[in-house]
């Protein structure tokens, strides 16, 4: 049986694991443009292929941070069921389980587009 403590703390881990799955999705970003600006000023071929690793290390995380974030979803979203079942559904931690639910799934929604 859930306890609004274990609510709250997989409330936490899926604020922790979006705020990270965000970051690598910027860092992809940062390192690709860093990439295609080596590539447009004729770097170096080894300092060059050095930043396609960094790049391509960036890029594995990301599918790794997104089934975390699926897997503390689905953590969150059976602790709260479990909340409502023995009718301790109200308080603020709830409404903050409801809100990062609804973030996560909005978020879920636009990367997939």
């Amino acid at each position: 049986m859930a306890t609004l403590r274990s609510l709250k703390i997989k409330t936490g881990t899926c604020k922790r694991n979006i705020k990270e799955l965000r970051s690598y999705e910027i860092e992809v970003e940062r390192e690709a443009a860093k990439t295609a600006d080596m590539k447009d000023k004729g770097a170096d071929p080894y300092d060059l292929k050095q930043q396609e690793n960094v790049l391509a290390e960036s890029r594995m995380m990301i599918p790794d941070c997104r089934k975390r974030l699926e897997g503390a979803l689905a953590d969150l979203k059976e602790a709260l069921a479990d909340l409502e079942e023995s009718n301790l559904g109200t308080g603020p931690e709830v409404d903050e389980a409801r809100s990062i639910i609804s973030e996560v799934e909005t978020f879920f929604q636009t990367t997939e587009d």
